[in-house]
This record gives C-alpha cells, sequence and structure tokens, in this order.
C-alpha cells in the first residue's frame, strides 16, 4: 500500500490553532503487512535522525488507528521517503501521523472519515494541519469539547504560495511557551474578525491576504525564538506581501498570486513556490483505492 501526504502551514497569521493550508510538497509511504516484526526505512528529510524502531511516527499512528479499527497487525514492513522538512513549520509530524492513520485505514478496508480526524488531532494536539494534511486544501478546525471538527474550503484558483525556508529548525513545544496566558480584549476581538477574513481572503478575495494575514496572537510573542523569521515576515509585509510565520517556524510563508517576491534580505532563507495541495491524503494499493 502507498500513501502520499502534503505539507501543511497552520495559523495563516491571523487563525491561530484554526486555519490550516496543505501545501504540494509530499511524503510518501509504502506499508506492507507482515507475520512478525517491524521494518522502517527512512530516505530523504530525516533520514539521519528519526527513529527506525517502534517508537517512528508513522508506526505509532499506524498502530494506534489498527487498535482503534480493530486491524490485527502482527507484523509492519515501512518504507517512508520524505520530502516535508523536519521542524520547520511545514507540518512534518502532522504528515507523518496522517500518513499513520491512513495506512490504518486502508489496511482495514476503510474510508477515511471524521474518526481518522480526530485520532490524527489527539496525536498532534491540534487540528489544523493534520485536517490540512487529511483534506487538502484550506481549513478551518475547532474543537467541541473532547471532538476535533474541520471544514474544508477550496482556495482561490491565482493562490500562489512561497515557503521561505532556512536551515535552523524549531519546536513547536518550545514556542508555545513562549506565548502569554492571556491576551488583551482588543487583540483577542482583532484575531476573530482577521481569522475570518482570511477565509474570505484565500478563497475568494486574494486582494484581502495582506489586511486577513494580520496577527496579534502569537507571531510578535515568539520572536525571540526566530528573529530572522519575523525580520523576514515583517519586511515582506511592508512591501505588500501577505507574508506570515509557517506553523510554529521558523518557515515564512508567503501568500502571492503571481509567486514572486520583492526585493528584500532573504537571506538565510532559501524561496520554494510550493503549490496548493488541493487534495489530501491518497492511498492506493492494499485492500483500499481512493483519497480523501
Amino acid at each position: 500500500m502507498k500513501i502520499r501526504v502534503p505539507a501543511s502551514s497552520a495559523n495563516l497569521g491571523s487563525g491561530f490553532d484554526a486555519l490550516g493550508l496543505a501545501l504540494a510538497l509530499y511524503d510518501e509511504v509504502e506499508v506492507e503487512p507482515a507475520g512478525s516484526g517491524l521494518t522502517v526505512s527512512v530516505t530523504g528529510e530525516g533520514a539521519d535522525s528519526v527513529a527506525t524502531d517502534a517508537s517512528h511516527l508513522v508506526v505509532r499512528a499506524l498502530r494506534a488507528g489498527a487498535e482503534r479499527l480493530g486491524l490485527e497487525l502482527p507484523g509492519i514492513v515501512l518504507r517512508c521517503a520524505n520530502a516535508v522538512p523536519h521542524a520547520r513549520g511545514l507540518g512534518s509530524s502532522a504528515a507523518a501521523i496522517v500518513a499513520g492513520v491512513a495506512a490504518a485505514y486502508g489496511l482495514a478496508g476503510r474510508d477515511l472519515d471524521a474518526d481518522a480526524l480526530q485520532l490524527a488531532a489527539e496525536f498532534e494536539g491540534h487540528a489544523d494541519n493534520v485536517a490540512a494534511s487529511l483534506l487538502g486544501g484550506l481549513v478551518l478546525a475547532w474543537r467541541e469539547g473532547s471532538r476535533y471538527r474541520a471544514m474544508r474550503f477550496e482556495p482561490h484558483p491565482d493562490l500562489r504560495p512561497v515557503a521561505l525556508v532556512p536551515a535552523g529548525r524549531s519546536a513547536t513545544a518550545e514556542t508555545r511557551g513562549l506565548l502569554p496566558d492571556r491576551v488583551p480584549h482588543a487583540d483577542a476581538a482583532f484575531a476573530a474578525a482577521r481569522c475570518a477574513l482570511a477565509v474570505a481572503a484565500i478563497t475568494a478575495e486574494p486582494d484581502l491576504l495582506l489586511a486577513a494575514t494580520e496577527d496579534r496572537l502569537h507571531q510578535d510573542y515568539r520572536e525571540s525564538a526566530w528573529p530572522a523569521t519575523m525580520r523576514v515576515v515583517r519586511a515582506l509585509r511592508e512591501s505588500g506581501v501577505a507574508a506570515t510565520v509557517s506553523g510554529a517556524g521558523p518557515t515564512v510563508l508567503a501568500l502571492t498570486t503571481d509567486g514572486k517576491l520583492p526585493d528584500v534580505d532573504l537571506t538565510g532563507f532559501t524561496a520554494r513556490e510550493l503549490a496548493v495541495a488541493r487534495t489530501g491524503v491518497t492511498v492506493t494499493g492494499g485492500h483500499h483505492k481512493g483519497q480523501r
């Protein structure tokens, strides 16, 4: 069975822990049931650093999915070809989780459903990245009690994201620790309006992207974790480009309609134009053929 899962960028400036956008950069995973044991091989991103035992994130998500679905899986052969950079704010962990959950569903002969999102979000701790990798396009994610929910929207056809990827890494847990427990009421109201505006801008009115992606909830608070990232974000925004910190950083995501960036100092960053992934994870082979 083969699983292909896209990268994602969360928050998109104003939509902290709520908005996610799937990007056409893909991890590919091959899964084969075995009579016993576990074999994991990794090529591409993270090949020299990720675990190749039972602690591998795809394996953990796959086994959790199999248990949830009542699927017996005595042994696994797993081959991962990774293209999504690790710890850069492009949803590499979410992609791994979604790949594992999708593999479990495929091996069980089941179509992905709302419980797949629930399982993936429980692993990740929030639903924005995993929902984007599951559904493709733009997603709005939220919680109702203990249940994670998400709605997919079709991004505007002119949207051409550009990721500016640095060599340095970041960790979500570390950057979350920099956020305050409380924010001013005015900032919360500002964020609510701009998050709603972002859905409209990304799907229907790209001319509003700069205003729609303005943030008061998280980026400035975490500047000490990635000062170079915020330097680039501010330089691009001052030039009229809707630039945001991608997820937990340190990648910068520029939402453009032409794929072009102004002449600003991008030292230390590599620009990659990435199309929107309009389809989420796909599963082929095995008991299941289809996509979400």
